[in-house]
């Protein structure tokens, strides 16, 4: 498996905060992260469902959702997102279980890319969909050929990620299930972040309702609700995530 998303985490300025929202929001406890002290791993009913890392102000980035790719050389992966006029924002830095980056593509989309041992118990995480992924980008077909090209996607090899187009949408399959979407009509210059290009982490709920209450009465902000479907909202340090009633993106 390689250029699939192996991973979401939020990088945050105050790691209590980000729990304590998270936990009463989204019913998450907490364990220590193997990658040090600044990090945790989100858990739901035991599973894993993200990481968060109170590393934005360090590395002075913005406080934001951002999914990881997994690939077999972070090194060749940087250099890819370069040589297409990608930029790399972080590293690659080394940890004690592997190898990251943080990066972004030619319309501004934060990811992040993972070389090394995937998180224990990723293979249930996968498997439960605790979180599925959208692109909102300028234009999605011209994005697919920047990841195709960066991730190898629809190379042929073994374990690599499969693309299919529909309607205006390009889906993105690993293992034979749809694992992001790529959706064009993002501005790059507009002045609300909610509709500039970026990788939208969706969190599968059952009471959607409940949980924008609950996120409200702790400092956060809705941005968008659709009652009993689905709501973006803005946590209290800025960090914009979806909840939805779909449990993937099949």
């Amino acid at each position: 498996m390689f250029g699939a998303p192996c991973w979401v985490s939020l990088m945050t300025r105050d790691l209590r905060a980000a729990q304590d929202f998270y936990g009463t929001v989204m019913g998450w406890e907490f364990r220590p992260a193997r990658l040090g002290e600044e990090f945790s791993v989100a858990l739901d009913d035991g599973n894993p469902v993200a990481g968060i890392g109170a590393l934005a102000s360090a590395l002075q980035v913005a406080v934001a959702w951002t999914p990881y790719f997994a690939v077999q050389d972070a090194d060749e992966t940087a250099s890819r997102i370069r040589e297409r006029s990608g930029t790399v924002a972080v590293g690659p830095v080394g940890f004690v279980v592997g190898r990251g980056a943080l990066a972004a593509d030619r319309d501004g989309a934060v990811f992040g890319i993972w070389e090394g041992q995937l998180l224990s118990g990723w293979e249930t995480w996968r498997a439960a969909a605790p979180a599925w992924l959208r692109l909102q980008t300028r234009d999605a077909f011209e994005a697919a050929i920047f990841y195709g090209e960066v991730f190898d996607w629809a190379c042929g090899r073994p374990g690599c990620c499969d693309v299919e187009y529909d309607a205006d949408e390009v889906v993105l399959r690993s293992g034979g299930h749809v694992v992001a979407r790529l959706s064009s009509g993002a501005l790059e210059s507009a002045p609300d972040p909610t509709i500039r290009p970026r990788w939208e982490v969706h969190f599968p709920v059952r009471d959607v309702d409940a949980r924008v209450s609950a996120a409200r009465l702790h400092g956060g902000t809705v941005v968008h609700h659709e009652p009993g479907a689905h709501a973006t909202l803005r946590d209290p340090d800025g960090g914009l995530f979806t909840l939805t009633t779909r449990i993937t993106a099949e």
